[in-house]
């Protein structure tokens, strides 16, 4: 089949996978597009949301759909880097009658991992995701474990709930690909919600793509080529958000303390090369980057005293940005 084939499967896919979605997530179109994208790249993706905007299920529905090992690791205080990742046991040996270590696998050895309330965790724990997210393998008692392909871990995390809680450190954020913001449902939505959710009748999920279709989709992208123009727009976007750099526009240059890094500029081009492909065309746009820009950057940039008092958050800085290298 060649590339243009796939392709054509590609966005057919993505449709037929929006709508059996829309069966159980009401609204959230654009979210639905981010998390796909990320999935589709190969990517890890942050879910912000208050409590009832049906994070858990949109993840759990994705992982149903596409036919894909799900596990859900409940981050809490108490919660042990082996209670990630696995641990070794002794057991004895039936054949020769000794004891011997053996590596029980822990929840991260699934397809998507559902990492609920991330900030819930302290450090030590959160970091036992970093090697996995990374190199897509854990390393236990000296011996490396691959992890199932293709491996994605979706971390939610609630932005009202402040007391108990661990933010995460940059170099964590840094490896999420995309970081989603949940907002409240329209009210249209809000009243499909509810006449949805209290009757007995339950949707049927129909399996749509396997992981091996899945991973032959993530080296279609990579294959797509990006116009050299669209390249250095998102090269040019991260730059400006550096205020140290010449491309920063004076409107920001007190509200940035510390920007986005050579891995942005990365995200974003895969970003809009994803989003190109799942709508059928064979190469990106400054368009796909502008309608990445805000979920890519908005965790890489560290707002200043400035912009805190101003009230303006790094979404709002990110999209002064876009304007300004329109």
């Amino acid at each position: 089949m060649s590339d243009v084939q796939q392709l054509e499967r590609l966005a057919t896919s993505y449709s037929s996978i929006r709508k059996e979605i829309a069966k159980v997530i009401v609204g959230q179109d654009h979210i639905v597009e981010e998390l796909l994208i990320t999935l589709f790249a190969g990517g890890h993706c942050l879910l912000v949301g208050v409590p009832g905007l049906a994070k858990t299920l949109l993840i759990r529905t994705v992982a149903q759909v596409l036919d894909l090992s799900f596990n859900r690791i409940q981050f809490t205080p108490d919660l042990m880097p082996s209670d990630i990742t696995g641990t070794e046991i002794i057991e004895d040996d039936i054949t020769s009658g000794r004891k011997q270590f053996r590596f029980v696998h822990g929840p991260v050895f699934a397809n998507i991992v559902l990492a609920d309330e991330i900030n819930r965790t302290p450090p030590k724990t959160q970091a036992a995701l970093l090697e996995a997210m990374q190199e897509h393998s854990v390393t236990a008692a000296g011996k490396t474990y691959k992890l199932p392909a293709p491996f994605f871990v979706l971390a939610t995390q609630n932005p009202i709930e402040q007391e108990g809680t661990y933010p995460l450190p940059e170099a964590q954020l840094d490896r999420f690909m995309f970081n989603v913001r949940l907002d409240y449902p329209s009210f249209e939505d809000e009243v499909k919600i509810v006449l949805a959710t209290t009757v007995q009748h339950s949707s049927t999920l129909q399996c749509l793509l396997t992981a091996h279709d899945i991973l032959n989709f993530q080296e279609l992208v990579r294959r797509i080529p990006v116009p050299e123009n669209v390249a250095e727009y998102a090269v040019k976007l991260v730059h400006a958000t550096r205020p140290g750099n010449t491309l920063a526009p004076a409107s920001v240059r007190d509200l940035i303390r510390y920007g986005a890094g050579p891995r942005a500029s990365q995200y974003l081009v895969l970003g809009a090369k994803t989003r190109a492909a799942l709508q059928g065309r064979t190469h990106p746009t400054t368009d796909d980057i502008r309608a990445v820009a805000v979920a890519t950057l908005r965790h890489r940039i560290v707002t200043t005293y400035n912009a805190e008092a101003e009230n303006i958050t790094s979404e709002e800085i990110v999209r002064r940005l876009v304007d300004s290298l329109r």
